[in-house]
């Protein structure tokens, strides 16, 4: 026993961090109805994974030479295993100093997030922490310049290995920019806010007094914003959000995404999909009943639902291959793009052409969005925006026209170079604009000029639509095919099991860096 006053000492410093932020402190976050650092860190990992790196790190109290207390570092870092997988994970401990950078030891978060870049393992933040503070001053004797040494590398990360981040508490400054610095990120309703600066910090710059809930919960950041991808009703469906989002993607881009075995045959043919599309243009459709009909049951995982609600996107699989899925929402704007549904999808292009995914884009596009409210917020640029990021892409992709294909937002589904294939079902419609609209502007002097000019433009719009069928487009193989609809899913399945080999030339590093 001849180390045994050390041992003993480890087990006495590794009790000092256990204590966290000491009993006070965890009441008070209880009382918030949130959970500890490390019950969270447990919750996350497979049971008995977490390996923890740093715990011994802590501001230290002596009396002469004898150890009084240890505070700990209010970040817990470590690896752990997430259905089996190996990841990074970091979290912040609000029970020490709120989380701020007065309570931090050493680069905790720096050397954690070195480590996923350089193991090439997915990487987690659990924040709930409020960044820098000005006691740090008081501190270190002196005022600084704003670096922090976490920063650099997370460009090259982001390009390299999935990165989630839950926010879990009030999480303001760096932390909630890391919130950001993610290709998935979830809040949970009722105790989670983020914001640059909390609500002392409007007062003082604003003059303006707001509640923290008000100022960033999750009506501005996850239904006005888009900040923040989903909303979760616990802490429990937080992580579970965090762990299928990771079950889609492989450890990093060196790897290919990871197949499952749904159960699914890949020849199911949906008889529902004959009657998905009404016959009356005007009419709605659900359109997650298309995407039960064509993916594996069960298999779909929306992304940012509550944000730019005119495109549903989400990760899927087909034959148990994971792919990303786009569909127009009719319900909401007709399914035109709005420039808050093309920031949402421009994310989502380059999170799959950054892990290999497949695209499937079920298209039901009348367009960029008109009107003064979207001209205010920019919608041309926006649109010039969507289109280069659809262009830049070069992961297999499908489009399958469902509906109709209209304008410069119509030609997002495409693609001039890589792996591309694109048919229609016979109730598709397309054109340069709505014939409705474009006659109007077209034929408006000849309508003017008649002696009935509603008439006259009915009659007009009567003779253009006959020329609208779908099967006149292909008669000039302007449309590669059209499908029986029932034959989605079998023909799907086919393409991205083509796709595999195509894809395997494409691991390592996207040439497009990957932008938040």
């Amino acid at each position: 026993m001849v180390w045994q006053p050390e041992v003993e000492e480890l087990a006495r410093r590794r009790a000092f961090a256990a204590q966290m932020g000491g009993e006070a402190g965890i009441a008070e976050q209880r009382r918030r109805g949130k959970r500890t650092v490390r019950e969270r860190v447990e919750m996350i990992a497979d049971p008995g994974t977490f390996a923890e790196i740093g715990g011994l790190a802590g501001a230290a109290t002596y009396e002469g030479n004898d150890l009084v207390n240890v505070r700990p570092s209010n970040m817990v870092i470590g690896t752990a295993r997430l259905d089996g997988r190996p990841a990074v994970v970091t979290a912040g401990d609000f029970t020490v100093r709120g989380g701020s950078a007065d309570g931090s030891i050493g680069n905790k978060g720096g050397h954690a997030q070195k480590m996923a870049l350089d193991w090439r393992l997915p990487f987690i933040r659990l924040l709930d922490a409020t960044g820098g503070s000005v006691k740090t001053f008081e501190q270190i004797g002196r005022t600084y310049i704003p670096t922090n040494p976490v920063t650099p590398g997370v460009q090259d990360l982001l390009c390299q290995v999935p990165v989630a981040a839950a926010v879990l508490g009030s999480v303001a400054g760096l932390p909630a920019v890391d919130a950001c610095l993610a290709h998935f990120n979830v809040m949970v309703k009722g105790i989670s806010q983020i914001f640059p600066g909390g609500p002392p910090v409007v007062k003082a710059a604003l003059g303006i007094d707001i509640s923290k809930e008000d100022l960033g919960d999750e009506r501005s950041q996850v239904f006005d914003s888009g900040v923040v991808d989903n909303l979760a009703s616990s802490e429990e469906e937080a992580f579970d959000m965090i762990r299928a989002f990771l079950s889609y993607l492989p450890a990093n881009v060196w790897q290919m995404p990871p197949r499952g075995d749904t159960g699914d045959d890949p020849e199911r043919r949906d008889e529902s999909l004959l009657s998905a599309i009404p016959r009356e243009k005007r009419r709605l459709y659900d359109p997650r009943k298309i995407l039960s009909a064509v993916l594996d049951q069960d298999s779909f995982f929306e992304i940012t639902p509550h944000y730019g609600r005119s495109r549903i996107v989400g990760l899927g699989r087909l034959n148990g291959y994971p792919v990303g899925v786009m569909i127009n929402n009719p319900k909401r704007l007709g399914g035109s793009m709005d420039v808050s549904a093309g920031v949402k999808v421009i994310r989502f292009l380059q999170l799959c052409d950054t892990f290999h995914l497949p695209m499937v884009y079920l298209a039901d596009e009348p367009g960029f969005m008109v009107g003064p409210e979207q001209q205010r917020q920019g919608i041309v640029r926006a649109g010039a925006k969507m289109l280069c990021a659809t262009l830049r892409t070069r992961m297999p992709w499908i489009s399958v026209i469902i509906r109709q294909l209209y304008g410069v937002a119509g030609q997002c589904h495409d693609r001039p170079s890589g792996m591309f294939k694109r048919v229609a079902w016979p109730s598709g419609h397309w054109g340069s604009m709505h014939i409705a609209g474009g006659v109007s502007a077209a034929y408006r002097r000849i309508i003017a000029e008649s002696d009935d000019p509603e008439a006259k433009r009915l009659e007009i719009e009567d003779k253009l639509e006959a020329l609208a069928s779908p099967f006149k487009t292909a008669e000039a193989f302007n449309i590669e095919e059209i499908i029986d609809p029932r034959e989605t899913r079998p023909m799907l399945c086919e393409f991205v099991e083509m796709a595999q080999d195509v894809l395997k030339t494409q691991l390592g590093p996207s040439p497009t860096p990957y932008m938040p």
